[in-house]
Parts: C-alpha cells; structure tokens; sequence
C-alpha cells in the first residue's frame, strides 16, 4: 500500500496550486514558519518559485546576498534566501542536466530564465515558417508535450544545440504551469508571456533568422544582451530586422557570431553601422565571428568600410573568427592589413579552413628589405595570441612567409597550421622561429601540425629542436602525419621535457613504434593529456600504457582508440590502472577487442579505495569501425 502523504506535503501542494492560478496567496505566505518557508522554496515548480521571489519583501531576508534586481527597472532591491540559489540550480539540473556541470552560473535564476526563453524562441522560430502559420509572432503558442512539427532547419539547430533544448516539448510542463493555463489570470502558453517576464534575464540568444524582425526588437525590448548568434541569414529583410536588434542592444553588446548565413558587402556595412554606440565611431564587440557563410564578394578591391571601421575602431576587439567562408587570399591580405594598420588589434584570429595561398607575401617581401619597426607592424601585432590558419591549402612558400610574418607576434601562445601541405620544407623553414621564441622568452607554448605530409625526417628535426628548447612547449600535436616508428626515440626524449599534451594519433607508429617508446620512459614525465589512437598498436600499446600510467602522476586523459588491442591486453590495462599514482579521469579504449567488463571491475574495485572517478568510453571493434589507411 502506497504511504499517505503527510499533512505538510499536502498543504505545500496546496500552496503550489494557488500560485499558479495568481497571487492572491502571496501576501499570508511570508507568515509561515521560516522552517516551512525553506521547505517550500525547495520544492516549488520555477513559476511559482519565481513568483514568491520577486514578491519577496526585503524586510524578511536572513542573508546579506541581497542585490539589485534593476533588470525589471525599477531599481528596488530585493531580498533572497540562501535556498533561492540552490531551488534554481535544481531547476536547472533538472531540465538540462547535461549543461549543469559546464554552467559557471553566479545567478542560477537568470541562467534558469535565459535558457527558458532561448527554448521558447526556438520553438517560435519552427511554427513561425510553416504555411498553416499566419500571425504575429508574440501570438505564437508554446506548443504542449504531444505537439511539435519537426522540419529540416529546425532539426539541424537542434543537432547542435540538443543539450539547451526541451526535446520533448515539455516546456510548460518544466516550467510547473501545464494544465493551469484555463484557471490561470495569464496566459502561460504565449510566446509574448515568457518575452515580457524573462526577455529581462536574456544575455547570450541564438535567433534563426525568421526571428530576425522587427516584432521581435519589440518582444525583447528588455533584454539587454551580450551575445548574439544568428543563424541561416539570407534575405535583406531579415538583415533589417537585425540590425535594429543590435542598434537596442549596441551599448550592451560583445559578442556576434553568424552561421550559414549569406552576408553581402552592402549587409556588412549595415550590420557593423548598427553596432555603434549613439552613431559614435565606436563600438563594444570583442569577438567577432562569421561561420560556414558565404561572406563577401570575390572579386572586392577593399573590404566594406563598415568592417573597416568595426576592425579598427574598437579597442575592445579580443577575437576575430573567418572559418570556413571560402575567403581567398586578397580578403585575407585586406584583413590583416586593417589590423596592421589599427591601434590595437585582436588576441585571436581565426581564419582556418578557407583558401588563403600566398596572403602573407608581402611580409617576405617588404622584412626583407626593412627593419620590422620601420614597417609599421612593431605594435599593431603584438596583442596577438592565438593564430588558426589551418586548412587553407598553404604550402613551404607561405611558411616562409609565415616565418617572417610570426616575428612580429611576440605575444602568440598558439599556432595551428594544421592540414596544410606544408612537407618537410615547410615546418624546417619555421624551425627557426622557434628557436628564437624560446630564446626570447616568447610565451609561445602550443604547436598544430597536423596532417600537413609530413614524413619522419621533418618531425623528427621538428621534435628533437623542441626538446631543446629554452623554453619547451607544452602542447604539441603531429596527427595524422604517417611517420612510422622512426619518429620513437625522438618522441621519447620530448617525454623527457615539460610537455604536458601531446597528440600522436594516426601516425603509422606500429607495434615496434610502441615498444621502442615504453623503453625510452626511465623516469617520471609530466604529462597531462596523450592521444595514442589509430596507429595500430596492438598488445604494445597496452604495454606502453602500462609503463606511462606508472610514470606519470599528473596524467588525466588517454585516448588509445583503435589500436587493436587483443583481449589478451585487458591484463596490462587493469594492471597499470591498480598500480598508476596519477589523477587518470579518462581512458579512452573504442575500438580495441579488450574484455571491457574486466576492467570495469577493476575501475569500481580501485575507486572504491579513493582514487579519482574514472570514465572509460568503449565500443567492440565490431559495432566501432575504423579505416586507418592512410
């Protein structure tokens, strides 16, 4: 026989039913006993929670957490209790508890009613482009649980953004209010509703671009954001709406990012004249990002005068991303030469995956000729410190232009030159500069070359120069360039150095590549991160992991997917686990025919004496296929 509820449980439901119909009951509540109160609070749905804490007086509060809730613009502060924060964490775990754990929330509460509006937008913007669909967006219903029209756009967002996303449509039903809307004085199921008492809390929104209107400037007239992703913009139209979006949001706004979206030279001037504060020369964007988009004319002789402006005008700006834009090599001249010529320039910049042969040239050119000073790019690269030109089919001239270019960036911590033809040639032409970095004390400390057919010759010079570094690095990664074992003893004395991660996946290094590394091990080494994967190991490689895990104490991640390793292999693995001194968190096995549940067995035997959790991620062989031809 089920156990009948206690008289409290009953009451505190009974509360929670009156709060959804109004607010009528508000007033009598805060006599409760401060214990019943607390109790309350923990267990009230978010809509009635957040209705007894905005009618909170102050004179109650117990915790001098107060703050200023001038978002509703009134100005009037309001107390909370400590059991506020906590009723909000839980709500938010409870509707996405894949993103609780990244979430570095201060207020719980507007990082709960953000996500909730960016759920009803998105449900917004599947109804809006149906055909049945005719009407104002605000008059858009929240669709019940039962009811969702999946198309294409709508499914391909949501891919990307599953996480943020009610994929069961529950979004009244998260929100406590389902099956009040009759009895209700609101109207719950409106998307003007959720616009109007949470469009306040907005500071980071993704908007499709049927969003992108006017009545939507109007729907989130409260909202004062600082990010901004748009997606699938086309049409001039939607550029208009836009652009009165970012005009209300100029002086609040740091950051836009747009995806799949069709931006016109004419769009890029109206976009960037948007983002000026008061129609002064100024603007407050720090990261700047166009994604996958077709952007800008090929044929351009200057860059758009707006994006000149916004490139070098803007003190603020920390991050500038052109990735996967088709850009050729005279838009990323025109690019670079803005930032040459601008006061300040960019932390990060981002240009991978584009087709950009021969746009630094005129680096080569003219520091062969001229002290670098007397170029004008003394300062104006010097903020720079992280560089992504991966992927743009440069080849062992643009590294040499490259080469003379990275001088003028003492400050770069990161380069990533991946999946370029660079050959041999081309990485021995940047040994140099990374001599010289290092003698220097340059804080550069992450290397990328991945993929840029390489052969063992080069990466062995590669390696050999950075294991000897004044300053080593602390991050490198050759993937999925096929050098074979010959590169082993050269990665054994890089072990030896301070580098903390290393990616060697791909690399045709064998069976006899393996042993010859675990004999290379003698001492200590201070990894944190490897990536042995793909390079057909076999039982070697779980011996090698066997010897490393005993060797390095601060290792947290492994990833030794497909290697191949016979079942015979799960001994050294559960060995090396039950002995290893380090903090591994992750072990990454996908792909290798291991007896799977022996070391589970092993990993809840040895977490069971305090060592950190482990998460092992695994697939048989057979339901995990892999090519690894190179």
């Amino acid at each position: 026989m089920r156990k009948a509820p206690s008289l409290i449980s009953l009451c505190l439901n009974a509360v929670k039913n009156e709060l959804l119909r109004g607010d009528d009951i508000l007033p009598v509540m805060y006599d409760l006993p401060s214990y019943l109160l607390d109790i309350l609070v923990l267990q009230l749905p978010p809509l009635p929670l957040q209705k007894l804490q905005m009618a909170m007086p102050f004179s109650i509060n117990r915790n001098d957490d107060d703050y200023d809730d001038d978002c509703r613009g009134n100005g009037r502060k309001r107390g909370r209790f400590c059991n506020f924060d906590k009723a909000w964490r839980n709500a938010f775990e409870l509707r996405w508890p894949k993103r609780v754990n990244r979430m570095k929330a201060v207020d719980w509460r507007q990082a709960y009613w953000e996500a909730h509006l960016q759920n009803c937008l998105d449900e917004a913007a599947e109804i809006a482009p149906l055909p049945s669909f005719d009407g104002c967006l605000s008059e858009i219903t929240i669709p019940e649980p039962n009811f969702r029209h999946f198309n294409a756009v709508w499914i391909a967002f949501a891919s990307i953004k599953s996480d943020y996303h009610d994929l069961d449509g529950s979004i009244l039903k998260h929100m406590g209010c389902e099956g009040y809307m009759k009895v209700s004085t609101c109207d719950y199921s409106k998307l003007s509703y959720h616009c109007q008492e949470y469009g306040h809390y907005a500071r980071c929104l993704g908007l499709q671009s049927v969003l992108c209107c006017t009545e939507t400037c109007h729907l989130l007239r409260d909202s004062k954001l600082q990010s901004l992703v748009l997606w699938w913009i086309r049409s001039e139209k939607q550029i208009g709406g836009l652009c009165n979006l970012l005009s209300q949001n100029s002086e609040s706004l740091t950051s836009l990012e747009f995806i799949h979206c069709n931006l016109s030279s004419a769009s890029i001037d109206e976009i960037c004249g948007s983002l000026l504060i008061n129609g002064a020369s100024k603007h407050r964007i720090q990261n700047f990002s166009v994604t996958s988009s077709s952007f800008l004319e090929t044929n351009l002789v200057s860059l758009p005068r707006g994006l000149i402006s916004l490139l070098s005008s803007g003190r603020s700006l920390s991050s500038l991303k052109f990735s996967y834009d088709h850009l050729g090599r005279n838009i990323a001249k025109m690019v670079l030469n803005t930032l040459c010529d601008a006061s300040s320039g960019p932390s990060i910049l981002d240009l991978s995956e584009n087709n950009i042969t021969g746009w630094l040239s005129d680096f080569n050119q003219t520091s062969s000729n001229k002290h670098p000073m007397s170029l004008g790019l003394g300062k104006s690269l010097q903020s720079l410190r992280v560089l992504n030109i991966r992927g743009n089919n440069l080849d062992k001239d643009d590294a040499v232009d490259l080469k003379c270019a990275l001088v003028h960036m003492p400050n770069l911590e990161v380069l990533d030159i991946s999946e370029n033809p660079l050959e041999d040639d081309g990485i021995g032409s940047l040994i140099p500069y990374f001599v010289e970095a290092s003698e220097t004390c340059s804080p550069f400390a992450k290397l990328y070359v991945e993929n840029c057919d390489l052969r063992s010759g080069g990466v062995i010079k590669l390696i050999n120069t950075l294991s000897t570094l004044r300053r080593p690095l602390k991050s490198l990664s050759i993937a999925d360039n096929f050098v074979g074992r010959q590169v082993a003893a050269a990665l054994g004395r890089l072990l030896s150095s301070s580098i903390q991660v290393l990616n060697m996946s791909g690399i045709g290094f064998g069976s006899s590549g393996f042993l010859d590394l675990q004999q290379s091990i003698t001492k200590e080494v201070k990894l944190i991160e490897i990536n042995i994967s793909k390079n057909r190991g076999k039982i070697a490689s779980a011996k090698f992991l066997s010897t490393l895990l005993l060797q390095a104490p601060e290792l947290i991640s492994v990833n030794a997917a497909y290697n191949f390793m016979p079942v015979e292999s799960s001994h050294f693995i559960c060995s090396a686990l039950k002995s290893a001194k380090g903090k591994l968190e992750f072990l990454e096995l996908t792909g290798n025919n291991l007896d799977y549940q022996k070391i589970r067995e092993e990993i809840a035997e040895i977490q069971c004496i305090g060592k950190p959790a482990l998460i092992v991620s695994s697939l048989p062989t057979s339901v995990a296929p892999y090519d690894d031809d190179p």
